[in-house]
């Protein structure tokens, strides 16, 4: 019995793993294209902080 169960195993083992990296791979793939929310807004407010420096800048107000 013991033999079975270990020979199942490390048949079955490695067929799961290695249908979890695949669904892994696929669902990061799906979402690398598509920009969330978060990233949209991150992006967003790291323009305006940029803007408002170099509006800064030219206005000679930064304090350097």
């Amino acid at each position: 019995m013991d033999q079975a169960l270990w020979g199942i195993m490390n048949i079955v083992g490695p067929i799961i793993l290695l249908i979890a990296l695949i669904w892994l791979v696929m669902r990061s793939r799906r979402r690398a294209g598509q920009p969330t929310e978060t990233t949209r807004q991150t992006e967003r407010a790291t323009g305006d902080l940029y803007k408002e420096e170099e509006q800064r800048r030219r206005e000679g107000t930064d304090d350097l």
